[in-house]
């Protein structure tokens, strides 16, 4: 692709010389508006309800003159603070780690290699790469191109292209705007052609940098989830502040003490309030990016986590995705005598030297190309000692690729000047078009390539001219071309592509293959990687043929296209949704943006893809390899499965602690729970809720499910039902071991560590219990998750501490509880979920 752009003589920057530079200009990349300061974080919990509750409470016990109360509810408040701290920066520092992923790709030319990086690594000197899709990754000075065209709306505001030129050894920069300028800018877009360009300026230094404009940061638009949670989350705290007011009226009339009233209601309100909820989204969403960026796919909006547990139909192209995009010429075929390459061969017979020669001279003298690249190591191999490779010949001209002509052709000069040749490859139909075949000959060729294509091979056609004229058409038509033969292209399979397209059949979902190569090649494909119906198949022609009901139609039951153009993946996305299927499409190019765009989730290619389809992706195959699709569908649906546990936990745990807060308050019992006591419980809880059950593995069936529905909302009331109904029996257990200790003459503060005991062993139940709803606890006890038993040990020291340490336990106003009170606790919490865990276990013997 590139020497016409004259890459010779441009061994860029060393890898030392880079690591310098970044070292001392910095990154290339402005800074992000969204990260967050330590400063504008504490603000932030400063103004959380649990925050302001803490310090009602503190100011109730001042002024009741409890000053060690008091006190114990700021040490508190600041307990929470550093939680809390801890949560939001592991967050940012997960978000800021995806945004250094999800900054543009930049090729440069390092100690005269090509190497993709990250455009942030980019620094001043560096020789960039720039072709047709691309961002380009900083200000500079263009040293050489062919075509290129440049859209640089993004600083001038005018829609239309401008044509760049090289320099022509001037290194000077020149403002936005303007034809035939040899200077590019960080953020504008190559439309068309392609060019090498040494960096100027990076980062605040740019013309994007002067204006303040940040391109690349991670979306955090406001999903589905989060908007379902925070309307969940806001009629529990209307419904808090009703019954808060009812206690703190109940209580100052029952008992004449409207401070302590006050203080209960603050109580009760602190134990419906689910802060928690709005934290673990949270935290499940970035962390859950993260995660699935250690599968190699990378998340650009949050959306697409949402979405990947509900995948029915995954549409992927097969070149580089199910295929490892590493071609090698395998067919050489010239006048319907084939010949299969041996690569440790050097011998080729005469008849396929012009073949090769020509399929040589189409092609770039440095191949970037994995076809290319085969052809020209090839032919180094098997033509060197002969008059058919052309070093010293001059390429004077070139025809690309385009959507009406899927043909490149070649011009070169002879290096007396006297003789031109002319070299065609492409799609044999279009190289058919050039040389203008009769329909007995085009009849022959098709044969030729069903042949090779049954076989899996891709195939290309090959042509040649001659001519001696000095002035050169505008089109490829124009020349006088010979047909010469066929191309066979083998592409090895991926290794795990066939375990994960078993998986994905067994996980309900859709495997449907789109592709620009053969029927036949297709087909073949298909089949080695067991894809269902793969002898069905509709081509690109036919698909044009169909409205969209008849298109509708069709995809039910066909799972491969082939001969499809980008621009028909589009029509195919559509039809998938219109039949209510939630779509995952894979792209790489510019024209594969609208179907990537329009897909619930759009996978674009991190390897070989542009920049444009990236920013119209949700997700970004970094080493686009389809099994790390069915990783990150499967990661989706841990995720999911994992969120759905913790918020249940939340209903659950909630129910016991709005009950205590609130029954003896109405049958004139001592309070149970105070602030401190709620304060303590909640310690426990959020790390639970955020730390513990987003680490819980996935579930063993978790890809032997059919899709979760798009329609399925997080707080179904079948859950939350069966959430609460956990919550309720351990209140009633909680609730008759303070009745019969109340009654049995144990004493007030007796009672209340009974209860407390009791509530915070049912605790640390419904959090082994809810880390499956499908094993019991004892199964489960085998899965990994150290951050739970970190949990369960700190609960354990902070009871022990509360209960036993004399300043706590009188603090707290708990009564000294003996070793059988302590096992009696241990006993009933424990019992608290017994009939939960029957339900799973008849469950579990159920199934098949």
């Amino acid at each position: 692709m590139w020497e016409e752009v004259k890459l010779e003589g441009m061994p860029g920057l060393s890898q030392e010389e880079a690591s310098a530079k970044l070292k001392s200009e910095g990154y290339n990349e402005l800074p992000s508006p969204d990260k967050r300061t330590l400063f504008a974080i504490a603000l932030e919990v400063v103004r959380e309800p649990m925050f302001l509750l803490l310090i009602a409470c503190g100011s109730i016990y001042l002024v009741l003159g409890d000053l060690e109360e008091a006190l114990m509810l700021l040490a508190f408040v600041f307990v929470i603070m550093g939680i809390t701290f801890y949560q939001e920066r592991k967050t940012e520092n997960t978000l800021e780690a995806l945004r250094d992923l999800s900054s543009p790709r930049a090729l440069v030319i390092r100690d005269g290699q090509q190497k993709r990086i990250a455009g942030r690594e980019v620094v001043t000197g560096d020789i960039i790469m720039l072709q047709m899709g691309d961002r380009v990754p900083a200000d500079a000075v263009v040293l050489s191109c062919s075509n290129l065209l440049i859209n640089e709306s993004l600083l001038t505001g005018e829609s239309a292209p401008v044509r760049k030129v090289s320099c022509g050894g001037i290194l000077d920069m020149h403002p936005p705007g303007g034809d035939s300028l040899p200077s590019v800018f960080s953020g504008t877009l190559v439309v068309q052609g392609q060019g090498v360009a040494q960096v100027m300026k990076t980062g605040l230094q740019t013309e994007m940098g002067r204006i303040g404009k940040s391109l690349q940061s991670l979306e955090t638009e406001n999903t589905a989830l989060q908007k379902e949670t925070r309307r969940v989350v806001l009629n529990m705290a209307l419904m808090g502040v009703g019954l808060c007011c009812v206690v703190v009226v109940v209580y100052g009339l029952t008992r004449l003490d409207w401070l302590q009233g006050f203080l209960a209601g603050i109580t009760l309100a602190m134990a419906i309030l689910p802060e928690e909820i709005p934290v673990v989204l949270t935290i499940f969403l970035a962390l859950g990016a993260w995660r699935i960026s250690q599968k190699n796919v990378l998340t650009r909006r949050s959306q697409a986590i949402e979405a990947l547990g509900s995948v029915t139909v995954l549409c992927t192209d097969k070149t580089g995705t199910l295929t490892l995009n590493q071609m090698m010429v395998r067919t050489l075929m010239v006048r319907g005598e084939s010949l299969e390459v041996n690569h440790h061969d050097d011998n080729l017979p005469e008849k396929f030297h012009s073949l090769l020669e020509y399929s040589i001279l189409a092609s770039q003298k440095d191949p970037f190309d994995p076809m290319e690249k085969s052809l020209k190591e090839f032919g180094n191999q098997v033509l060197r000692n002969t008059e058919h490779l052309h070093h010293d010949w001059s390429l004077i001209q070139e025809y690309p690729l385009s959507e009406e002509l899927l043909a490149m052709s070649h011009v070169w000069q002879s290096p007396d000047g006297d003789e031109y040749l002319i070299a065609a490859k492409g799609a044999p139909e279009a190289v058919a078009d050039l040389c203008h075949l009769s329909e007995v000959e085009l009849a022959e060729l098709q044969e030729q390539i069903t042949t090779l294509a049954s076989q899996g091979l891709r195939v290309i056609g090959v042509a040649q001219g001659h001519f001696t004229q000095t002035h050169l058409p505008g089109e490829q038509h124009d020349f006088p071309f010979q047909f010469l033969g066929l191309l066979g292209f083998h592409d090895p399979l991926r290794p795990l592509v066939e375990e994960a397209v078993a998986e994905c059949y067994q996980a309900g979902i859709r495997v449907v293959m789109i592709t620009g190569d053969y029927p036949g090649t297709a087909s073949h494909i298909g089949s080695q990687i067991g894809l269902r119906n793969y002898g069905q198949v509709i081509t690109g022609p036919e698909l044009d043929q169909m409205n969209d009901e008849e298109l509708q139609d069709h995809v039910q039951d066909v799972n491969i296209f082939a001969r499809v153009v980008p621009e028909e993946k589009l029509r195919l996305v559509e039809a998938f949704k219109a039949r209510g299927d939630t779509v995952a499409m894979t792209g790489d190019g510019v024209n594969d943006a609208p179907a990537l765009k329009s897909a619930q989730i759009g996978i674009s290619m991190g390897g070989r893809g542009t920049d444009v389809a990236r920013e119209a992706s949700a997700l970004v195959l970094l080493d686009d390899d389809f099994s790390s699709i069915v990783l990150a569908v499967k990661m989706g649906r841990r995720i999911f499965d994992n969120l759905k546990k913790a918020t249940s936990y939340i209903f659950a745990v909630h129910v016991p602690i709005v009950g205590m807060s609130l029954l003896p308050v109405i049958f004139g019992w001592p309070l149970v729970l105070f602030p401190m006591q709620i304060v303590i419980l909640e310690l426990i809880i959020d790390p639970a809720c955020s730390v513990a059950f987003e680490a819980e593995p996935a579930e063993e069936d978790v890809m032997k499910r059919p899709p979760r529905s798009k329609k399925d909302p997080l707080f179904e009331p079948r859950t939350i039902g069966i959430s609460i109904l956990q919550g309720v029996v351990v209140l009633l257990i909680v609730l008759a071991v303070f009745v019969v200790a109340f009654y049995g003459g144990r004493g007030e503060d007796t009672s209340r560590a009974l209860a407390f005991t009791t509530m915070l062993f049912g605790n640390l139940a419904l959090i082994l219990s809810n880390r499956s709803w499908s094993k019991t606890i004892m199964e489960t006890l085998h899965s990994p998750n150290p951050a739970l038993w970190w949990i369960i040990a700190l609960a354990v020291i902070i009871l022990g501490l509360v209960l036993y340490l004399p300043s706590l336990q009188s603090l707290f106003q708990f009564g000294v509880l003996s070793a059988t009170d302590l096992l009696l606790c241990l006993l009933a919490g424990g019992t608290s979920v017994l009939w939960f865990e029957a339900l799973k276990a008849a469950k579990f013997r159920l199934q098949p």
